[in-house]
């Protein structure tokens, strides 16, 4: 029979002994009338005794109910097939902000350049800031769609990375097997069911300068004699990103064969584009040249520093009949005239882009014409920002 003790006569308990109140749980009496709880059980042949605490004495006392608690814990064990004596370990619980943190190191050598690295680490830090302190294994669509849907709307590209990258996070913590459930933060099948359709990028993500007022901001940006203003120039004469042509230096510029080559780290898709150069983006070539403080085409204010995309775009806007327009809206502009304006061929008009056309052995086999047929393009394209009708 269990409950054998009583609180009204263990005060009065002071008689050497052990004394049970069944189920293995006993006070031990010893002489001078301490009194300790003790519960005693037995694995096979062996005898095993733990120490509850003193009854009614010490800093932490006790008492016949907390150590009746105790004795149920030990015997749940004991049931389990569990030892008592071991201390169960703490199960580890692994956030979201620890899955992002390793992938993060994991990909150090991954990224195309600096800028790529902090837009990547941004967003999650950032905007995925909700998720953090969330276990992993314990993240459900309801969290993933209160984290993007503040910005779902407002800026789509960013939330739409974001969700990318937040996927990303999960499917690093479901590898390492820290979450056995599917991935909260999948776009197709479930997240697109709940939250508002994305809006298309359109040529307003990027605001573009109509093709047809080229030619009176290009006469500007001639007047000027910043480099701010030659870097647009040449970004406009290439049709190449901001990125590209900042970065450039006068090793990738080859006079005699009239190109420029952009190496695969500084290029969107991660493949060497060669640029043909037509006469105006030659001149700057040279007149730079002249200038040269250091190894970029294009230096900026700070040695060994190319010119800022800030500058740049402050130099097209100061030239620009529309305040609106930037340095990627310039892609537009040129194959909005190429389409509109040319018979050159769409895919002549989509390589001058770096956008890739076709398959592998399609590309390899148009690659030695395609650099005449873009060359073609581009001085047509010269000419008309100089003025000329197509």
């Amino acid at each position: 029979m269990w409950r054998k003790l009583a609180d009204s006569n263990l005060r009065k308990l002071d008689k050497p002994g052990v004394y049970s109140d069944g189920g293995g749980l006993y006070l031990r009496v010893r002489d001078g009338g301490s009194k300790q709880w003790i519960f005693i059980y037995r694995r096979g042949a062996v005898r095993r005794e733990l120490g509850l605490g003193g009854y009614g004495q010490g800093t932490a006392p006790v008492s016949l109910k907390l150590a009746r608690e105790k004795a149920d814990a030990i015997r749940d064990k004991l049931a389990r097939g569990l030892d008592p004596t071991v201390e169960s370990k703490k199960l580890r619980v692994v956030t979201f902000k620890h899955c992002m943190e390793e992938l993060l190191a994991a990909k150090q050598g991954e990224w195309k350049n600096d800028k790529h690295r902090q837009q990547y680490e941004m967003t999650l830090r950032e905007y995925a800031a909700s998720l953090h302190d969330l276990p992993v294994a314990e993240i459900a669509m309801g969290d993933v769609k209160a984290c993007l849907l503040p910005h779902w709307t407002e800026r789509p590209e960013t939330a739409s990375r974001t969700r990318q990258r937040i996927e990303a996070v999960i499917d690093y913590g479901i590898a390492h097997g820290w979450r056995r459930d599917a991935n909260p933060a999948r776009w197709k099948g479930l997240l697109d069911k709940v939250l508002p359709k994305r809006r298309k990028l359109t040529r307003g993500h990027h605001a573009a300068l109509a093709y047809g007022q080229a030619p009176a901001m290009m006469a500007k940006l001639r007047e000027s004699s910043g480099v701010a203003a030659r870097a647009v120039e040449f970004l406009t004469l290439t049709a190449a990103r901001s990125g590209e042509v900042r970065g450039a230096t006068f090793d990738e510029i080859d006079v005699a064969a009239r190109t420029w080559t952009v190496p695969p780290e500084r290029m969107k898709a991660g493949r060497e584009h060669v640029v043909p150069l037509c006469d105006r983006a030659l001149q700057i070539v040279e007149a730079m040249r002249q200038r040269a403080v250091d190894g970029y085409l294009f230096p900026g204010g700070v040695e060994g520093r190319p010119v800022s995309e800030t500058a740049m775009t402050k130099a097209l806007r100061l030239a620009s009949p529309d305040d609106s327009a930037t340095l990627h809206g310039m892609r537009s502009a040129f194959r909005d005239w190429a389409g509109d304006e040319t018979e050159h061929e769409r895919e002549i008009a989509e390589m001058a882009l770096a956008h890739a056309v076709g398959d592998e052995v399609e590309l390899a086999y148009r690659r030695g014409t395609a650099l005449e047929k873009r060359r073609r393009l581009m001085e047509d394209w010269s000419a008309f920002c100089a003025g000329a009708r197509t």
